[in-house]
């Protein structure tokens, strides 16, 4: 899978995610760090289904995805919509955004 970037924009991170929409359905996909911003795309699409600029995020938080489990990422926009997703290695994940904004 290849997505375009802005002009000198280089990934930092990326991993396999599950992003939760609003009705939390599972939309599986890959969560991308760049050094501009956070980025969710579904599986084979050239094209972001989800920009997070570091202006417009509020806070980053942990969240359950289920009774044992630990793997969720919480990014909390300004104007209060919650991003969350299931990804592995969580803290690292939150340590680079928090290191953006």
């Amino acid at each position: 899978m290849q997505v375009k970037l802005n002009a000198n924009e280089v990934v930092v991170k990326a991993g396999n995610s599950n992003f939760l929409d609003n009705n939390e359905d599972n939309i599986q996909g890959k969560l991308i760090l760049t050094n501009q911003r956070l980025c969710f795309t579904r599986l084979n699409q050239q094209v972001f289904d989800l920009v997070i600029e570091p202006a417009h995020i509020k806070e980053v938080m942990y969240f359950k995805t289920g009774f044992l489990s630990k793997k969720g990422l919480n990014v909390i926009t300004k104007d209060g919509k919650n991003n969350k997703f299931k990804i592995k290695e969580r803290e690292k994940w939150i340590e680079m955004i928090n290191k953006m904004y």
